[in-house]
């Protein structure tokens, strides 16, 4: 099976910096791929990097065989990666679905005369809009904009952050039905039992480097990865 997002060799550095370098990385259709690693990792650098926040300064990042490397946060979000942050950016004025429809406007035809006029053709694609925004509400129980814009992939970046083990619990059942709707997820967690039970597999950063990949069984009995994040802390605060 072909990857939906294929990672080769990117890397970013600020200055003397390497924040990330020779990171190459996988994902699939309908599987979790979980990037973990201690604080200064890389991780956030990596997610900015994929989805065009962030230049790389080396390497490739294919999306269904496209090269999307260096193209515009919202150009990516309409080849279909999507992501969240970890402090959630909601317009507080806003209705819930309206915040969604935000999310749902890369994915919206655009019609500046038909707006100003309120077409037939735009009242319809405000309609189908609706209709989606209400689709995703159901569905995710009041979750953010990421799945707004329709994306094939998906990056979460640290979504258990601040919530408590019945919110994680929570969280990560909407995790495994959004994966089973065929999105590629890729997430960025310090919380090691989520990671272990949702992923189907890991890669692990340490000061930038990819040092450990593999199943969560193969990545939890790696040394390095207990020497590098694992064994600083089990209580997800590594």
């Amino acid at each position: 099976m072909s990857a939906t997002l294929s990672v080769q060799g990117v890397g970013k550095s600020f200055g003397g910096l390497k924040a990330v370098q020779g990171v190459s990385l996988e994902a699939h259709s309908g599987r979790i791929l979980s990037v973990i690693g201690p604080n200064g990792a890389g991780k956030t650098t990596l997610f900015n990097c994929l989805s065009g926040i962030y230049r790389p300064d080396t390497g490739s990042v294919r999306l269904r065989g496209e090269e999307v490397a260096g193209l515009a946060p919202h150009e990516i979000a309409r080849r279909g990666l999507s992501r969240s942050f970890q402090n959630i950016r909601l317009f507080p004025e806003m209705s819930v679905l309206q915040n969604v429809l935000v999310g749902r406007f890369a994915r919206t035809p655009a019609f500046p005369i038909g707006a100003l006029l309120r077409t037939p053709a735009w009242r319809r694609s405000e309609r189908q809009s609706q209709d989606a925004a209400m689709e995703l509400l159901e569905f995710a129980g009041l979750a953010d904009r990421s799945l707004a814009t329709d994306p094939s992939v998906l990056l979460l970046d640290e979504p258990g952050a601040g919530m408590n083990p019945s919110e994680i619990a929570a969280m990560m059942r909407l995790v495994a039905s959004i994966r089973d709707r065929g999105i590629a997820v890729v997430v960025i967690e310090h919380h090691m039992k989520l990671v272990m039970e949702i992923s189907d597999r890991v890669l692990v950063l340490d000061h930038g480097e990819p040092i450990a990949e593999g199943t969560p069984d193969e990545v939890r009995r790696d040394p390095r990865v207990v020497e590098a994040y694992l064994g600083r802390s089990e209580d997800g605060h590594g």
